[in-house]
């Protein structure tokens, strides 16, 4: 069966419309429910998107949603949780691992079979951080329905493009200290980019040998914390001293910035930190040749290439 029809979940955040864009180039129609109309207002100039004001944690609303769906892709994710219960919080549960059990009963009861799912590098049962514990649990909701369900999971390193939270983050944060202290400057991470995870969810829709199956996604080279920081401050123009951390000024910096209203880091980031967000390149999605870094990033962080930024928006938006 053709998959024409899709319930984009978590479509209106950033890595949800490079998928936009890429269903929409394809001619798919995609559905995208939002808590706001403002918050996908950009992706209404997408042919073939419709957006729609719905709450995805209420059951009944996700049934009706489906109606009328072939395939649903669920991007939801959260980095942060204020919620310190174990073995993860609140809003982690519901995000990570209350959603994805509820869109599966959702299909279920619309008979929709088709789930891609969007997970993390590092997600254990086990592991050190309530959010990688929190992923861990979402994805084993998923794959407890296979066989009813047709599943698909891509476990995705930090993505990086134009409109990002992260290499962005960094920018500026640069443009604005003098000098730079750094918790986890030594974590490796293999950053990849949003263009290509649009690429691979939505090539996976309608290849079978897909189902069942969990991919990495990351990019062709690894990196410390520390390296990108320091190429982010040589593409901005804003090179600063780094100071990396010791483990108690680590924490003591987590701490203090996770009571910021939308904190750049917190003490559970530090804890998914002391796992490597790096592929073990045994779980490549086949026919994704990654792009490198430094093949998009000048783009869109260095003044100098104003004009290729917003020619990579143009592109995302189809023109």
């Amino acid at each position: 069966m053709a998959h024409q029809n899709i319930l984009l979940i978590g479509g209106s955040g950033f890595v949800g419309g490079w998928i936009a864009s890429r269903l929409a180039e394809l001619g798919l129609r995609v559905r995208i429910p939002t808590r706001r109309h403002e918050h996908a207002r950009r992706l209404t100039l997408l042919p073939t998107i419709e957006t729609v004001v719905a709450d995805v944690n209420d059951p009944d609303t996700l049934v009706r949603l489906m109606q009328g769906q072939d395939a649903v892709i669920n991007l939801v994710g959260i980095l942060h949780d204020r919620d310190s219960r174990q073995p993860y919080g609140r809003g982690f549960a519901r995000a990570h691992v209350e959603l994805p059990q509820k869109i599966v009963a959702a299909m279920k009861a619309t008979g929709l079979r088709r789930l891609v799912h969007m997970s993390a590098i590092g997600t254990a049962a086990d592991g050190p951080s309530a959010y990688l514990r929190s992923k861990a649990a979402g994805e084993a909701a998923v794959f407890a329905a296979q066989g009813e369900l047709d599943v698909t999971v891509f476990r995705a390193s930090v993505i990086f493009g134009a409109g990002d939270a992260f290499l962005n983050l960094f920018a500026k944060a640069l443009a604005l200290a003098p000098f730079f202290p750094l918790a986890g400057a030594r974590a490796k991470f293999q950053p990849v980019y949003a263009g290509d995870v649009a690429f691979a969810f939505a090539d996976c829709l309608n290849r079978p040998e897909t189902f069942g199956q969990r991919y990495d996604l990351a990019g062709p080279q690894v990196y410390t914390l520390r390296q990108l920081v320091e190429y982010t401050g040589e593409l901005c123009g804003h090179r600063r001293p780094i100071f990396e951390l010791g483990d108690g000024l680590a924490h003591l910096q987590a701490n203090l910035l996770k009571l910021l209203p939308n904190p750049p880091m917190t003490p559970d980031n530090l804890r998914s930190m002391q796992v490597d967000n790096v592929s073990d390149g045994q779980h490549d999605y086949p026919g994704l040749h990654p792009t490198a870094l430094e093949a998009v990033a000048p783009g869109y962080l260095s003044p100098r290439t104003a004009r290729h930024r917003y020619d990579d928006f143009r592109l995302r938006a189809g023109r």
